[in-house]
């Protein structure tokens, strides 16, 4: 695929994701505050922190660093100062969303598979901690970003453009740093959760196993086991989450792998290294779709919403005429 190509399809693709993340993402934020659908407090607060940290990096990864800084370089979000922030920020924001998720995905495993640890540890003021936790220490670890980037140009007296300096480039220090931000933002959590989904994995096939083997010598029961059903709703959720990440974040962990294996010039400019960019972008809009698709009490609450307008106009029309 060329380069040229690719950069017609980005011209279009991350205006599309901006223009359908963002709503969507707000709407989730609504619906999950209001607490009707049928969620724990605990897994309420988790989902809540991942669609406000997605929004987050939409807002400062995709709106602003690739929209507005292509297409207004005059904008105030191109002055150097500004620009810096908000590379720190948009850091910040992608470290929090996949912890959050992480944080999630062990919760889950906990409720899942340690019965006696869950009423201490899957509790609303436990969410609280960790959310707050993952927050100020993913702020703390992408601060240095704020220092990679240099000005390209003066104009109107003000600096402007975010150009990696020349230091960043050749410091093993700034590399050594690159090599902590990657292993904490993207190699660490697919790692664990690829071991925490297995471990959950197992054990749901072991338990359940079991379980009918139980019921059926000593009930003899055949209908529903309400047990395994809210647990299946709970582990669908759980997969669909964590599946959705390791498939769209893995081309990112191959290719920084592939290149800290193979060389930096092998992969320089590489269409691989644009693609996984874009497609880990895509992972800040896919939760919502997942939680339409497995949660029938989100998807009431988001007719709701749909309806809401729509009847509220019927309703204005109809007193109009009278």
């Amino acid at each position: 695929m060329g380069v040229s190509l690719l950069v017609q399809i980005m011209s279009i693709y991350y205006p599309v994701l901006a223009a359908v993340g963002v709503p969507v993402n707000l709407v989730t934020i609504v619906i999950l505050s209001r607490g009707k659908c049928g969620l724990s407090k605990c897994i309420t607060r988790y989902l809540l922190g991942m669609a406000a940290a997605e929004l987050m990096v939409l807002i400062t990864d995709v709106i602003i660093r690739s929209i507005v800084e292509l297409y207004f370089p005059l904008s105030f979000f191109t002055i150097t100062p500004v620009c810096s922030v908000n590379l720190a920020l948009a850091g910040a924001g992608t470290t929090i969303s996949v912890w959050f998720t992480v944080g999630f995905t062990f919760d889950r495993f906990v409720a899942i598979c340690c019965q006696k640890l869950r009423t201490k540890y899957c509790t609303e003021r436990t969410a609280s901690v960790v959310i707050g936790t993952v927050i100020v220490l993913s702020c703390l670890i992408n601060v240095p970003w704020y220092f990679t980037v240099e000005l390209v140009y003066i104009t109107d007296n003000k600096p402007r453009g975010c150009a990696l300096t020349q230091s960043f480039l050749t410091s093993p220090s700034w590399t050594s740093f690159v090599l902590l931000a990657f292993t904490v933002t993207a190699c660490l959590p697919f790692v664990l959760f690829l071991l925490v989904n297995s471990l959950t994995a197992r054990y749901i096939l072991v338990s359940g196993r079991v379980r009918r083997l139980l019921r059926g010598r000593n009930s003899g029961e055949k209908g529903k086991d309400p047990e395994m059903d809210s647990r299946r709703k709970s582990i669908v959720l759980l997969f669909s989450i964590s599946g959705s990440f390791i498939a769209l974040w893995s081309t990112v962990v191959v290719y920084v792998v592939a290149e800290r294996v193979l060389g930096a010039e092998y992969f320089t400019d590489s269409d691989l290294q644009t693609i996984s960019l874009m497609l880990q972008a895509l992972s800040t809009c896919t939760n919502t779709c997942i939680y339409v698709l497995t949660q029938r009490m989100f998807r009431e609450q988001l007719k709701n919403m749909v309806k809401y307008p729509m009847n509220f106009l019927v309703k204005l029309i109809i007193s109009l005429k009278h």
